[in-house]
């Protein structure tokens, strides 16, 4: 009999139709009924001896919240024999005037088991979990957008790496980080069968996509480290088991029945008993060619817009001519950003790495990128290159004509007739949260719509103190000069826009969530903390470690 070995994931919902992805145990027909008599049946594909599914179901209600099963081969399997969580709903929007909900945030370490210590504290979306399973009829997210480190190959959990040494031992490189496709699916064993996880993710909507960790760290930061990795004897397999595994597990999902339905790749693994060769040739020319495969996608929440990025595969590494997105991904961006106006009231453009930094960054960043391209001379461009790898300078301000076209992008959407009432940047990435509202040097350029960075990262991580104190000096009056300096020297242009921060640098575990209603939008930040006494979720939203959601600000950033 097939069991059900991960998920469910509610993973595309719109008002009448959702997709659920699972993994079963072997081949199968995996069916989802919902409670209103809506259904859909598909049938498993296999990749790497896994066997998975995304189900398709249309004929939902608009504006209801309705319980579902999971059957494989007509048993069930889905909610779990005395699950204490309520049961797993699909929520489908009511229609343009309802608010959307849109929480999200970055970087998660898988939480320990519940008898052992977590080291870097509570889990903000286990938090998140037990306060939705405590009042399943209250507020609850629309969206969940994971913008990026949702699994960490090459930081793995202790149990992970007793495993990996008993699977292949860790002499051999690339010793105690993940090495292959199996290893990869270890990673999401952990990260998604943590019992609140695995309910938060089957009733809540997920977006996803990946960062440097979902494959490792300084993914792609310039071309001579691409050059230095693809020498070593590992690296292949790495990078391809990454991209598969992400296509199998994240990638999917963020795709609308409709767009499943014209996939070539997606026909093509399922129309194979075996659909592994057929992926891995998919994924070895997307690392060779990075122009051929288009990772990046846009969902639409009613009048909310939403463009995910991909920062990370889809770069232009020649340091003469540096992009953060080739050609074609950044006309796909443009083009999705201004496409019918009169249709969006809010534009959210999702980047797992942060447009806007704290000042000094941006500037060390922006400098680091002249003298790597030679402003001045060979020996500078090699502290360069030894400088971006060691302080991880590789964000948009170290991409400068990238980071000058996503400006004027920006202005340009957020400007005309139907300008949308907001247009914020969300991204994670960098261990902290602010808000950042940036000014146009150009006042002619400043657009009509509240322009804002919206950070918020980690999700289940920590940060070095040392690295916090950089941070918060990075945004001082002190730190802005230095970073002039670091400009002037590096023979830099002036930035076509300044900005300040309106709130943070916050740390902890953490989530935002932007409210969006009509043309009003509000945000919230919320941290995971210890409470004292350890509470049942099913009481007062408690996880079983006590940690519950603290709001530590909540403001409204359009005008009344």
């Amino acid at each position: 009999m097939a069991e059900l070995r991960l998920g469910p994931l509610l993973r595309y919902v719109d008002g009448s139709a959702a997709t659920f992805w699972v993994e079963a145990s072997r081949p199968c027909t995996a069916e989802v009924r919902c409670a209103d008599g809506a259904r859909g049946t598909a049938r498993t594909f296999q990749i790497a001896g896994h066997h998975y599914a995304l189900v398709p179901v249309d004929g939902l209600t608009p504006g209801t919240s309705t319980p579902y099963e999971i059957l494989l081969d007509g048993a069930k399997v889905w909610p779990l024999p005395g699950s204490a969580f309520p049961p797993s709903v699909v929520s489908t929007p009511g229609g343009e005037e309802s608010p959307v909900r849109v929480t999200f945030g970055s970087c998660r370490w898988a939480s320990p088991p519940a008898d052992e210590k977590d080291p870097v504290g509570p889990d903000a979306l286990d938090t998140l979990a037990a306060r939705i399973a405590a009042a399943p009829e209250g507020e609850r997210p629309d969206v969940l957008l994971l913008l990026g480190d949702q699994v960490y190959a090459d930081e793995v959990s202790r149990a992970t790496r007793a495993w990996i040494a008993a699977r292949r031992g860790l002499a051999d490189p690339p010793g105690r980080q993940v090495a292959d496709y199996e290893e990869y699916t270890r990673l999401y064993y952990e990260s998604w069968l943590d019992p609140e996880i695995r309910w938060l993710l089957s009733t809540v909507p997920s977006c996803m996509i990946f960062d440097d960790h979902d494959v490792i760290d300084d993914w792609n930061t310039s071309a001579a480290w691409l050059a230095e990795i693809r020498a070593t004897p590992w690296w292949r397999e790495r990078v391809l088991s990454g991209l598969m595994s992400y296509w199998v597990h994240q990638h999917l999902g963020n795709l609308s029945p409709a767009e499943l339905s014209a996939d070539l790749l997606y026909a093509a693994v399922r129309e194979t008993p075996d659909g592994t060769d057929v992926l891995r040739a998919f994924t070895a020319q997307a690392d060779t060619d990075p122009a051929s495969v288009r990772w990046s996608y846009r969902r639409d929440f009613g009048r909310t817009r939403v463009l995910m990025l991909d920062s990370r595969a889809a770069r232009v590494l020649d340091e003469q001519n540096r992009r953060m997105l080739d050609p074609g991904e950044a006309a796909w961006l443009r083009e999705q950003a201004l496409q019918a106006p009169d249709t969006r009231d809010h534009l959210l453009i999702g980047t797992s790495l942060p447009w806007l930094l704290p000042p000094l960054f941006h500037h060390a960043e922006a400098w680091d990128a002249a003298l790597c391209r030679g402003e001045r001379g060979g020996r500078w461009a090699r502290f360069g290159e030894r400088l971006r790898r060691a302080a991880d300078l590789e964000h948009w301000a170290a991409f400068p004509e990238s980071f000058e076209e996503l400006t004027e992008l920006i202005a340009e959407a957020g400007s005309g007739e139907h300008a949308p009432a907001t247009v914020c940047v969300l991204s994670g990435d960098v261990h902290h949260a602010y808000a950042a509202d940036p000014v146009w040097a150009d006042p002619a350029r400043q657009p009509a719509a509240r322009v804002l960075q919206l950070t918020c990262s980690p999700v289940h991580n920590s940060i070095p103190r040392p690295v916090r104190l950089g941070f918060r000096f990075g945004w001082s009056r002190p730190a802005r000069l230095l970073g002039n300096l670091l400009s002037r020297h590096g023979r830099c242009g002036r930035p076509p826009v300044d900005w300040r921060k309106i709130g943070g640098p916050w740390f902890g575990n953490q989530l935002m969530t932007l409210t969006l209603h009509g043309r009003s939008a509000s945000l919230r930040l919320e941290q995971a903390r210890r409470a004292r006494g350890a509470g049942s979720a099913d009481r007062d939203g408690r996880t079983a470690s006590g940690a519950r959601l603290t709001t530590v600000t909540e403001s409204r950033i359009t005008p009344e």
